[in-house]
């Protein structure tokens, strides 16, 4: 970049730079990213026709903004990705702590400098990718991090009084000129604090102390929150919300093809690993499908969300429940199977908010119970659904071979088979591979045990067959056998 060659306030006005605020910044570089059709949010999935178009108009009306949704909603992310829209490079005054315009400088030291040098006053660069600051709002942030206190010493020292620039000690947010804010879980933040931002926002003071430094910052804030009906720590001050331009309001993916997309882009799982571990799509479908569960399920609190963090998490341990199978028989690649999509309570356990039912019933239940209600819905979207209720259950019913097959045998399937002795197993059960096939003759030839697999289960799930978990292995059984050998457990 030819402006880099710069480096004194004087070939700088000889230059074509223009100075404008951050506003200004972002409101320009968007519509130039509109005019030549750049998506400057492309890793954002799911907002195209909802939350993008908002925060656009908000970036064109100039506003600060406000993300309120719930957990897990790319919220902090979507503030990150404005960075794109700042300008590459902007010039600041050489040793300002304050980011300084050099054609509006803030600080007596930047004043004193440019009446000093003049024309040879020092000129530095700052990158876009250095003008983001983050803050997690937190009960113990006191006004002197964000705003900056008195220092007492230095106005000893230089014998000036308390209401003069060069006795402050910077915060945060003075620190972040020309920036773009974040600060998240505002309602955190105590009321008294939200309040020292009021001026900030509206008429660019600051008050410290009780004095009142004019202090003509130029910040673009972002702000993120919870429902007020969610967050019982704390609400946003109604002044404070009076003062942020717009209230953008996120939301979970509508459907499992987005929720895959981000979990595919967020996953942290190795690639080499990834390229030895077969993932069918419907395992894929079985991660999501289970977040879509949880949050319609009346033992998890809907108020406190079910985030994209589990769908990503659950993601990654299914496949290393995969890898660990891999090494435990020293084989070189493997297909996932329902066994580890079963091992993926832990990753679930704690991003579940329960309510008191829930919390009665335990996690570990409540995950199960969601798995079984995924297995079932993908189930009945995939193979014929018979109808348990009729009286005569194996009329007409496309599964009735499998169950003459475990009116006389059971099958345990241990989590670690080999890949060899998991195809044996599942292929000595009479008509589940005819089925599979018949119905779906188009899938990939090393996906056929994962659904011949998740046949068993679905019917299972559909009462036709028992299925009993260990901490080992799946038990697939005759029903009514069942059904009496808990009956002699009983006895």
């Amino acid at each position: 970049m030819e402006y880099l060659k710069i480096t004194s306030l004087g070939a700088l006005k000889n230059s074509s730079w223009k100075s404008k605020s951050i506003k200004d910044e972002l409101r320009d570089n968007l519509i130039i990213s509109k005019t030549e059709k750049k998506d400057i949010f492309k890793d954002i999935h799911g907002y195209e026709e909802t939350v993008i178009p908002d925060l656009e108009r908000a970036i064109l009306s100039k506003h600060d903004i406000n993300f309120l949704g719930l957990r897990g909603q790319a919220k902090t992310k979507i503030a990150r990705e404005l960075v794109e829209l700042l300008d590459e490079y902007v010039p600041i005054i050489k040793g300002s702590v304050l980011n300084e315009d050099p054609y509006n400088p803030i600080t007596h030291y930047a004043k004193d400098l440019i009446k000093k040098e003049g024309d040879d006053t020092p000129i530095g660069w700052l990158h876009k990718s250095e003008r983001f600051t983050e803050k997690l709002a937190t009960p113990d942030v006191t006004v002197p991090d964000l705003i900056g206190d008195v220092d007492p010493i230095k106005a000893a020292n230089l014998k000036l009084s308390f209401s003069d620039f060069q006795v402050i000690n910077y915060g945060l947010i003075p620190r972040s000129n020309r920036c773009i804010f974040v600060i998240n879980e505002i309602p955190d933040l105590q009321p008294r604090i939200q309040v020292s931002l009021f001026n900030i926002l509206q008429e660019n003071d600051i008050q410290i102390r009780g004095f009142n430094f004019r202090m003509p910052l130029d910040i673009h804030f972002v702000f993120t929150a919870n429902p007020e009906d969610y967050t019982n720590r704390g609400n946003i001050v109604t002044p404070l919300k009076d003062r942020i331009g717009s209230q953008i309001l996120t939301h979970y993916p509508k459907n499992i093809e987005i929720s895959k997309k981000i979990t595919r882009q967020e996953n942290k799982i190795n690639n080499l690993v990834a390229d030895r571990i077969h993932v069918p799509e419907l395992a894929k479908n079985m991660i999501e499908q289970l977040a879509f569960e949880a949050r319609d399920y009346e033992y998890v609190d809907s108020k406190s969300g079910v985030s994209a963090r589990l769908t990503i998490a659950a993601y990654e341990y299914m496949v290393s429940s995969a890898e660990r199978r891999m090494y435990l028989n020293d084989e070189s690649d493997t297909v996932i199977r329902i066994s580890d999509f079963l091992s993926i309570i832990p990753a679930v356990n704690g991003k579940l908010e329960l309510v008191y039912e829930g919390e009665q019933e335990g996690s570990y239940i409540v995950v199960l119970n969601l798995i079984s209600k995924t297995i079932k819905t993908i189930f009945n979207n995939t193979f014929p659904v018979v109808n348990i209720k009729s009286k005569d259950k194996k009329k007409d019913n496309p599964y009735k071979i499998i169950q003459d097959w475990f009116e006389k045998n059971k099958i345990k399937l241990r989590n670690d088979l080999s890949n060899e002795d998991y195809n044996n197993s599942l292929h000595q059960i009479n008509g589940l591979k005819e089925i599979v096939k018949k119905k779906l003759s188009g899938i990939d030839p090393k996906e056929t045990n994962f659904y011949m697999e998740f046949l068993l289960h679905g019917i299972a799930e559909n009462s036709l067959i028992s299925k009993k978990y260990t901490n080992t292995s799946i038990d697939f059984k005759d029903l009514i056998s069942d059904i009496f050998s808990g009956e002699k457990e009983l006895k």
